[in-house]
Parts: C-alpha cells; sequence; structure tokens
C-alpha cells in the first residue's frame, strides 16, 4: 500500500468513527414523517416504517456507488493505456 492509500484508509475510518461517537440516535424519517408518526402509539408499525424508509435509500446508493466503481475503473483503464503509449513512443 502507497502512503496515499494508508491515508485515505485512516481518515475514512476516523470519518466514521466521528460519526457514530458524534451521531444522536437517528430515525430514517423526515421532519413530516416523523410529525404524522408521533401520534400513533404502535410501535411496531413506526419501527416497520423506518425500516422502508432505510430500503428506499437502498437502489439509489446503489445506483451512485456503481457510477462510481464504472468511472473509477474506465479511468484506471485509461491511464493504463495512456502509460502504454507513452512507453512505447519511447522505444
Amino acid at each position: 500500500m502507497t502512503v496515499s492509500s494508508i491515508r485515505l484508509v485512516l481518515l475514512s475510518v476516523a470519518a466514521a468513527i466521528t460519526l457514530l461517537l458524534i451521531a444522536s440516535p437517528l430515525s430514517a424519517q423526515c421532519s413530516m414523517c416523523r410529525a404524522a408518526l408521533v401520534g400513533s402509539n404502535n410501535a411496531f408499525f413506526i419501527r416497520n416504517f423506518n425500516i422502508g424508509v432505510l430500503v428506499l435509500l437502498v437502489p439509489p446508493v446503489t445506483m451512485f456507488c456503481s457510477i462510481f466503481v464504472v468511472l473509477k475503473r474506465y479511468h484506471r483503464d485509461d491511464q493504463q493505456s495512456e502509460s502504454a503509449v507513452k512507453g512505447k513512443e519511447e522505444d
């Protein structure tokens, strides 16, 4: 591993730990949904509603990550082809 990749991993771990320590108990609701559910005494319904909101978050996150991975691979392949062309030019 290079120094920059180690630094990136450590920064990511530090950010995740900071978020976990600072974050108050979060619910996966907007303020309007929370206001509508405050009057409900059914804890099972509220729990399932929170899980449903989190499930609806999965497709956009998956699409974003997929696009990021494809662009990262394309950029890496592009850099490798450029280095190969430069190597042939030097010969």
